[in-house]
């Protein structure tokens, strides 16, 4: 039988999802952004670096090129200039720009001097964590953290394992999105006030502030992927 892509509101099949060639429902929603894009090497130019965070800097206080000319006193077209990183901006400039943004001299440099992080987890190397389902049995495999970081974003994979030492644990809740998908075993996890029959292959990518966890553990043992993303101003 072929398999549907649900509404998970009500189970139904939405009405804009169209059969692939395969029979198979499909739901075509853009994405906004391309996954497999590279920023500008470029930006690894000093100039240029400073050239963005001048210009974020500016878009978030929500004014104009103009209105930052005129409260550095610099011209329309060195700031042009500076934040396209055509030119090096001296140090009496961006003291200037500091004080109109209301920022410190060294924020400019941040996307130039931060370093991006890279956790790497060899297989059975994760660590073991206590969370709300370790008085049930789950077992939680740790596979990499990241604290502060330039996306805004904390995101916790988890690599979870039940056995016939396990029990039910349907209410976890908790800030952010999380994402299932199933290795082995097979589970009937709840959402909300919906109940999804899974086995191996199969995923649920949820609004984790709804009531959710396994409802019947199905065929033991089990394991499944959690993937937890929160923004980062909530974690503690």
């Amino acid at each position: 039988m072929a398999k549907k892509a649900f509404n998970s509101r009500n189970g139904a099949a939405p009405s804009k999802a169209k059969p692939s060639p395969k029979g198979v429902a499909t739901i075509r929603t853009p994405l906004s952004q391309d996954p497999h894009a590279v920023r500008d090497t470029r930006e690894k130019v000093l100039e240029v670096a400073i050239g963005r965070e001048v210009r974020a800097f500016r878009k978030k206080l929500g004014i104009t090129v103009a209105d930052l000319a005129t409260a550095t006193d610099i011209s329309l077209g060195m700031l042009s200039k500076i934040e396209n990183g055509i030119t090096s901006p001296s140090l009496t400039t961006l003291q200037a720009l500091s004080r109109a943004l209301g920022v410190p001299v060294t924020a400019f440099f941040r996307r130039f001097e931060e370093e991006r992080s890279a956790v790497f987890v060899k297989a059975g190397q994760g660590l073991d964590v206590e969370r709300r389902g370790t008085r049930a049995g789950h077992q939680y495999n740790l596979l990499g953290h990241i604290g502060s970081n330039t996306s805004g974003v904390v995101v916790e994979p988890y690599l979870i394992t039940l056995t016939e030492d396990s029990d039910v644990f349907p209410t976890f809740q908790h800030e952010g999105m999380e994402f299932l998908y199933m290795l082995e075993g097979e589970v009937v996890y709840r959402h909300g006030s919906n109940l999804y029959p899974m086995k191996p292959g199969d995923s649920l990518f949820f609004d984790a502030d709804a009531p959710h966890g396994p409802e019947q553990l199905t065929q033991l043992p089990m394991r499944y992927l959690s993937i937890i993303c929160y923004p980062q101003s909530s974690a503690v």
